[in-house]
């Protein structure tokens, strides 16, 4: 926040988010349908920004605490690589996971927000003719029917445009990782919450209750091991994504559910928070039922630069440029 009024920012106040950052949903609502939820953990900032109450927000991301409240608010969120936006003055989740990034309305505004939270200048990197796009079908088939059939389209119209589509296989490792990962959230959100736990639980949200409290009780060769796990997807995930210019994937399984009891299934973006590798995602259209849609583009730690370019170049051909009716 100093960094972005030190940049000339006008900053209007704070939005609402999840209880500590995890899955107790906020009382926002999405602005395409107040039925639904708008994702989270960062629930208001990607609400104000579809809105159109800002051009421009920023949250954290643990799990999917910025991509999913994007893309089911049909709006551009970004994280970058771990470590890239300092965390002075948030309240951690779990320290190897926490990221803060922004949402905007275009790449272009998500670039400009996170080169000024980063502290360092960030320009696309030009992609000529166009991009190479890998797509993982083990990514495509955790979407819903309705969402896998809308981005083959898209995926086979940025293939006209140009892009390089191959097909690729996830290494072993990633069935294990959002397990792992899952482990490690809950001991580092328990060592954080400890003593306060300890004395506040009764006003807890169930969700941050229940893993802090399984987070008490997991012993250190767990941690251990699943942060081994971790380590091994990252090892054998960043030569592919090194080998192309970005990875595409669904950012969330379906638009956003019906109800305000949960903020949606996280399992798509959590990968890319557990290894720590910068990520965005862009709405692609919409829904039967009028509800945004949207896709993941992940790369490696040190392919920011070239992940943003690829991301311009998708949103030019895509073109959807989504305003909520309500």
């Amino acid at each position: 926040v100093a960094r972005l009024r030190a940049a000339g920012a006008i900053v209007l106040g704070k939005t609402h988010t999840t209880q500590f950052a995890f899955r107790d949903p906020a009382p926002t609502r999405n602005p395409w349908n107040r039925g639904h939820t708008p994702g989270g953990s960062s629930s208001g900032s990607a609400a104000a920004v579809a809105a159109r109450m800002v051009p421009g927000a920023i949250g954290s991301q643990t799990v999917g605490s910025i991509l999913r409240p994007a893309a089911f608010c049909g709006v551009v969120g970004l994280k970058g690589p771990h470590g890239l936006v300092p965390l002075d003055g948030v309240v951690p989740l779990a320290w190897s996971f926490d990221h803060a990034g922004p949402f905007a309305r275009s790449v272009g505004d998500a670039t400009l927000l996170l080169s000024v939270l980063g502290d360092v200048v960030f320009e696309p990197a030009p992609v000529s003719p166009a991009p190479r796009l890998a797509i993982g079908r083990q990514l495509f088939d955790r979407a819903e029917p309705e969402l896998r059939r809308h981005l083959d389209t898209v995926v086979a119209r940025l293939a006209a445009a140009g892009a390089r589509v191959t097909e690729l296989t996830l290494p072993a490792s990633f069935a294990d990782i959002h397990a792992a990962g899952q482990v490690m959230l809950e001991v580092e959100a328990a060592t954080y919450h400890q003593a306060a736990f300890a004395k506040y639980q009764a006003d807890y949200g169930p969700g941050i209750a229940e893993a802090v409290a399984r987070g008490l009780e997991r012993p250190a060769t767990e941690y251990v091991a699943a942060n081994r796990a971790r380590l091994a997807f990252r090892e054998a995930m960043l030569p592919l994504l090194e080998a192309h210019d970005a990875l595409l994937s669904p950012t969330a399984p379906g638009a956003a559910p019906a109800g305000l009891q949960w903020t949606g299934d996280a399992s798509l973006c959590a990968p890319w928070s557990s290894t720590g590798v910068p990520a965005i995602t862009l709405p692609s259209g919409l829904d039967a039922a009028g509800l945004p849609l949207a896709l993941q583009l992940v790369q490696a730690p040190g392919g920011l630069a070239r992940l943003l370019g690829v991301a311009v170049w998708c949103e030019r051909v895509i073109g959807a440029d989504l305003r909520p009716r309500e």
